[in-house]
């Protein structure tokens, strides 16, 4: 097994976490760190043994190109716009590729796009005998595995439940421990619900569920989220998630609470308006105001020191479908480090212990040759044996999977 050479392009929170630890890994021989902000770059990389450094125009694929000359594998955390530089750039230099979301960059419909990856790049990637991976964060990414998992308890699935909690609430005003302007873009967008067998779209913040699972000290409300679960679930229904012909994505957390106001309000609108002389869309002037995520030790230490005002969360996969003949719940729980734990493990956010780290985990299967496919293909399209392998990797790391199956 030969070592690897990773471009790492991005070196915000998510990518960051994921050079952390790829610069741990004895198949790793050197990564390259590329952003446009090179004092960002540089910081990283003086923590790293195996590192360089370099900056790049990523809505220039040249730049991506001279940057990407002998990699193995370009893991993407870059903004959703840059997509389609970093994937021709892949084709280019014939290297395997690896992002965290779904992009809007190959067409102006999400859902298009994400086929355009599918049916065009897909095709493109096999003909070089490379693998594109998408989707590979925490959701998308590690809640997509467990989905998969969930699927070995079933033998036909009707309904899908991606239930996610960000719980990590703080003191400061902090609506986001992501990418605010992914953030704020997710919560300005109608959902997407697979239904009957048809990707409809749902009014955003609406179409509620309530849960209280047994480690919550109350009954959380979650609501219609825009997000990619349910469009990747419909492409692969059939072969990937026994015959399921419903799938939502149910949100809760302090950005839900944040947003779902200005949603209400038209404050998210792209639209341009006038105000005054002077014309601005009023998502812009949101996002002006919302602090970018913490990605320093020393910035997290100090949020954490100045107390919390809840540090929890969850992620639940709900499966409905039959077993032996019988109607069943597969109900799944990921267990993870919260906040104050990540922070101690690792000198991270517990988002990005999950993201970050559950992005690397994919990263770990190219670097120990565990993928046999080629072409372009979605984290909830791993074989059972790769997903196998992924929470094999996850364990280690204190992540974990929980699930029961219940009689209906």
């Amino acid at each position: 097994m030969k070592s690897k050479k990773v471009l790492v392009l991005g070196v915000g929170a998510q990518g960051s976490a994921a050079a952390k630890r790829l610069d741990l890994e004895p198949n790793v021989e050197q990564i390259i760190c590329a952003d446009r902000d090179k004092t960002a770059v540089d910081n990283l990389v003086k923590t790293l043994k195996k590192a360089t450094g370099t900056t790049i125009d990523a809505h220039d694929k040249d730049s991506i190109v001279a940057a990407a000359k002998g990699v193995d594998l370009i893991l993407n955390g870059l903004p959703l716009e840059c997509t389609k530089n970093v994937l021709d750039a892949a084709l280019e230099v014939k290297a395997n590729y690896q992002d965290y979301a779904a992009t809007t960059s190959l067409h102006e419909d999400w859902v298009e796009s994400i086929r355009i990856q599918y049916d065009v790049y897909g095709p493109k990637f096999a003909e070089i005998g490379k693998l594109a991976l998408v989707g590979t964060g925490s959701a998308p990414g590690l809640i997509c595995a467990a989905t998969r998992d969930a699927m070995r308890y079933l033998d036909s699935c009707d309904t899908i439940y991606n239930i996610v909690w960000e719980g990590a609430i703080t003191k400061r005003f902090l609506p986001f421990w992501w990418s605010p302007v992914t953030a704020l873009h997710d919560m300005s967008e109608q959902g997407y619900a697979f239904e009957n067998g048809k990707l409809v779209r749902l009014e955003a913040f609406e179409h509620p569920i309530k849960r209280q699972y047994d480690y919550m000290d109350e009954e959380i409300t979650f609501v219609e989220h825009c997000h990619d679960e349910p469009i990747h679930y419909s492409f692969n229904a059939e072969k990937f998630f026994k015959g399921a012909k419903n799938a939502y994505f149910k949100y809760a957390g302090a950005g839900v609470d944040f947003a779902k106001p200005l949603y209400r309000a038209g404050l998210l609108s792209h639209e341009k308006e006038k105000v005054g002389d002077v014309e601005v869309s009023p998502f812009d002037v949101v996002l002006k105001h919302i602090p970018p995520a913490p990605k320093f030790k020393e910035e997290i230490k100090e949020i954490i020191d100045e107390g919390l005002v809840c540090d929890s969360g969850c992620m639940v996969i709900e499966a409905y479908g039959k077993k032996d003949g019988k109607d069943v719940l597969v109900e799944t729980h990921v267990s993870a480090p919260g906040l104050v734990e990540s922070y101690e493990r690792a000198g991270i956010t517990a988002e990005m212990y999950l993201t970050g780290q559950g992005g690397f985990l994919f990263s770990k299967l190219f670097l120990n040759d565990e993928f046999d496919q080629t072409g372009l293909i979605s984290s909830d399209m791993l074989t059972m044996d790769q997903v196998d392998t992924y929470f094999g990797y996850a364990k280690e790391l204190g992540i974990t999977l929980d699930t029961h199956v219940k009689e209906l």
